[in-house]
């Protein structure tokens, strides 16, 4: 430690300084001195410190794209991330829970990774799920509690498919038809738009010269 070397410098200085003046500057200094010694941090462990400087490292990146699969036994998901073999083990971390798990890959080229799956659509096993690091791919395993197949991956995909389907699900088939066309409206490109709306326009002009029954 650099004060403390300071330190035991200005008191040796001391033992041989003789006039007045300048031992009242090397007294101030040792005070000083001690004083910064004494509001220091104390020093941590190696070992956290180590593990500080690593999660430090750059900033932290979201992971949003992936790839999944399932086996009768496993939910499979697959995380591309290029070097991440390189890394050691304990930098790539998987907590799970019954319905969800985080993932943490730290110091990857300088930046930390993370991706988070709540409410997953069915309760896993944790004590049986696990992760495998790959070539540039982190693939997460998570346990099914029963054999079964998984429509989707959580229960908000399962509820906004159910959502979806129930808006085109109509006994009114005309009804259905303008759901579906108002989504393709509100997804499709400039040239969708323009057909529709054209289709629109030439459906509502038959429809005033009596040629078709119903308004789509």
């Amino acid at each position: 430690n650099q004060l403390q070397k300071d330190l035991e410098e200005v008191k040796e200085l001391l033992t041989k300084a003789t006039r007045k003046r300048l031992r009242d500057v090397l007294m101030t200094e040792k005070h000083k001195l001690e004083l910064e010694i004494k509001n220091q941090p104390p020093p941590k462990p190696k070992d956290v410190a180590e593990e500080e400087k690593s999660s430090l490292g750059g900033y932290t990146v979201k992971i949003n794209n992936y790839g999944w699969d399932q086996s009768d036994k496993f939910i499979k998901i697959y995380i591309s991330l290029n070097g991440v073999q390189k890394l050691p083990a304990e930098n790539v971390q998987v907590n799970f829970t019954e319905r969800s798990f985080d993932l943490l890959v730290k110091n990857l080229n300088g930046k930390n990774y993370t991706m988070t799956f709540n409410n997953l659509l069915k309760p896993i096993s944790v004590e049986g799920s696990s992760r495998k690091v790959k070539t540039d791919m982190v693939l997460v395993m998570c346990r099914k509690k029963r054999e079964e197949k998984w429509e989707c991956l959580t229960q908000v995909e399962k509820e906004s498919k159910e959502k979806e389907k129930a808006a085109y699900d109509t006994s009114d088939p005309s009804e259905g038809l303008m759901n579906l066309l108002k989504k393709m409206y509100a997804e499709g490109d400039d040239e969708m738009k323009r057909t529709i709306n054209k289709a629109w326009v030439e459906s509502r002009e038959k429809q005033s010269k009596g040629d078709i029954p119903m308004d789509i």
